[in-house]
């Protein structure tokens, strides 16, 4: 076996997968908080580690991108699975939707600052999609089974909901409003006496 060989067959060390999660939390928070701060230089000081340990961990801004809002999608799909179970299937909709807030900040944020070529029709962006509105859908058919929302709103009307109210808001300071926009959108979703 050739030395290239052994190189790639050897597990990331350690220290080397705690840096690359330090530098995807530092990424979110960054970007996330948006403004001319939103730089690489502050991702990596926000991680405590040197800007080549970024690079070493996403040689180009679009990896970055990609891997910071594929981590933002698998904290959504395990929020839904997490919250499946929970007595109040309306609330366990509401606290998605008020995690996904972030992810949109987040994205919104690497949007503005990194200026990836991003292409829509990329499969990876089918894929995160596909995720995306499956916990969607996962979350609403256990509310609309219970008798606690209506049935006539689709997850794919959710997003477009989430995703309108998320991008009319540009101001610095906009989650807030979108939060309260939202729980009134989810009280509307209520079958019932509105709580």
């Amino acid at each position: 076996m050739g030395q290239a060989e052994q190189k790639t067959s050897r597990k990331p060390r350690a220290d080397s997968l705690r840096n690359r999660e330090k530098l995807l939390r530092a990424a979110r928070d960054v970007f996330s908080a948006g403004g001319p701060e939103a730089s690489l230089e502050a991702v990596a000081r926000t991680a405590g580690v040197g800007i080549g340990t970024l690079y070493r961990h996403f040689p180009t801004r679009e990896a970055l991108f990609r891997d910071v809002y594929a981590h933002e999608v698998d904290e959504l799909e395990a929020l839904a699975g997490a919250t499946s179970s929970a007595a109040d299937p309306v609330e366990a909709l509401r606290l998605w939707l008020h995690a996904a807030v972030g992810m949109v900040a987040t994205k919104k944020g690497m949007l503005a600052a990194l200026a990836p070529a991003v292409d829509s029709t990329d499969p990876f962006f089918a894929e995160t999609t596909s995720r995306t509105r499956g916990a969607v859908e996962r979350l609403m058919a256990r509310a609309v089974a219970s008798g606690a929302i209506r049935d006539d709103v689709s997850a794919e009307d959710v997003i477009r909901a989430l995703i309108g109210m998320c991008y009319t808001r540009d101001q610095p300071g906009w989650q807030p409003t979108v939060l309260r926009l939202l729980d009134v959108f989810v009280d509307g979703l209520r079958t019932g006496p509105k709580g």
